[in-house]
């Protein structure tokens, strides 16, 4: 089986793939202070739930696919993958791994390795034009060309930072739960705060994929052919009131690491 690593800023997801099938998954909190040592124990502790894995580390993994945007945490899975899955084939995703999704950027390699895995899945899953909403730390926005390449994107500030930077810089406000409200207009300061999150990050995603869908369309383009999925944790929350979503594939990151480890494993 193929185990799959997406560390993000806040969360890392963990996905094990049984050929195509994704048959386990797992949620835990990114922390940049964990050793190799401390992120094998992690490991061998939620893979030793599963009944089709042996109960030594690394029994019934036949690969291994990462990704990160926290420099320091991809440092130590690498450290992992060397002393403790040394025999098993591994992929971490940096500059010269094999996407098959070209790159349309002025510098690619600032982009988010997220980002371009979540094009790669994209355009696997749904072909192109499309754009990835991807709800995490910061919401992104990511345009992949009818062609299949990654045009582009925006990177707006996430729905957890926004309702922590209310809590921390009202005066009268404080943190709350992030929950839908009874109604649109708030009877109460939690509900008005909930309110505000909720129906203004649905017209953010409406706003922003709108316009974007017809810069992908060009001129006599339809924006309407454009495919719009969502993915990320925090997706869910805003589904039912963002009205351009098409698509909700909450394992997208997930499956874009194991068609770039298929690409990059039979390459080798």
């Amino acid at each position: 089986m193929l185990l799959t690593i997406d560390v993000g800023n806040t969360h890392t997801v963990l996905g094990l793939f049984d050929g195509e099938d994704i048959v386990e998954h797992w949620r835990i909190s990114t922390d940049a202070r964990r050793t190799a040592d401390e992120l094998a124990v992690l490991l061998h502790g939620l893979m030793g739930m599963h009944p089709l894995l042996g109960d030594e580390l690394g029994d019934g993994i036949d690969g291994i696919a990462i990704c990160s945007t926290v420099p320091s945490v991809l440092h130590e899975l690498r450290e992992v993958t060397r002393r403790y899955y040394g025999d098993v084939p591994a992929v971490l995703v940096e500059p010269g791994i094999k996407t098959g999704v070209p790159i349309l950027m002025d510098n690619p390699k600032e982009v988010g390795a997220d980002r371009i895995i979540n094009a790669v899945a994209a355009v696997d899953l749904y072909g192109g034009p499309a754009i990835v909403v991807d709800f995490g730390t910061a919401t992104t926005f990511d345009a992949v060309s009818a062609r299949g390449e990654y045009a582009g994107g925006v990177i707006a500030p996430g729905i957890e930072i926004s309702v922590e930077a209310l809590g921390v810089r009202g005066a009268q406000l404080r943190k709350i739960e992030l929950a839908r409200p009874r109604s649109v207009i708030g009877k109460n300061t939690v509900e008005a705060m909930q309110a505000g999150i909720l129906y203004g990050f649905a017209g953010q995603v409406d706003g922003v994929v709108n316009r974007m869908a017809r810069e992908l369309a060009g001129a006599g383009g339809d924006p309407d052919d454009v495919t719009v999925i969502a993915t990320g944790g925090l997706a869910p929350m805003v589904l039912g009131e963002a009205s351009v979503i098409d698509e909700h594939e909450p394992w997208l990151t997930l499956i874009g690491l194991r068609l770039v480890y298929e690409r990059n494993i039979s390459r080798a």
